[in-house]
């Protein structure tokens, strides 16, 4: 898959409000298995980002990943203002979405729910 149509495809689902955990989560696995992100611009990983957070859908480690990909490869300059828009409020929502445990954690184990 190349990044843009997998941006696309969370972002789409994502803008229809349909929370589809299983497609985020292989998105998510193909992402993580991935060499390199290389391939990923910035508006790739700002959508990616931007649609998992809107679906209230986290995954830690595909944020941190994408993160370190931004902070090596990306550089800041050439963000646009949207785009920075989009992954600072990817972020946000990720994280309250963390500490207040709600919506779908991917890397949740089981017994959390408990």
């Amino acid at each position: 898959f190349k990044p843009q149509e997998l941006s696309n495809a969370v972002w789409a689902f994502s803008k229809a409000e349909e929370s589809q955990p299983h497609l985020f989560q292989k998105v998510a696995d193909y992402i993580l298995a991935l060499d390199n992100l290389r391939v990923f611009n910035a508006q790739a990983c700002s959508n990616i980002l931007w649609a998992f957070a809107t679906a209230n859908i986290t995954h830690r480690q595909l944020f941190e990943t994408v993160a370190a990909h931004v902070n090596e490869h990306i550089k800041l300059e050439t963000l646009d203002k949207e785009s920075i828009k989009m992954i600072l409020l990817a972020y946000e929502k990720a994280e309250k979405s963390l500490t207040k445990k709600d919506g779908v954690n991917l890397e949740k184990n089981p017994s959390e729910d408990q």
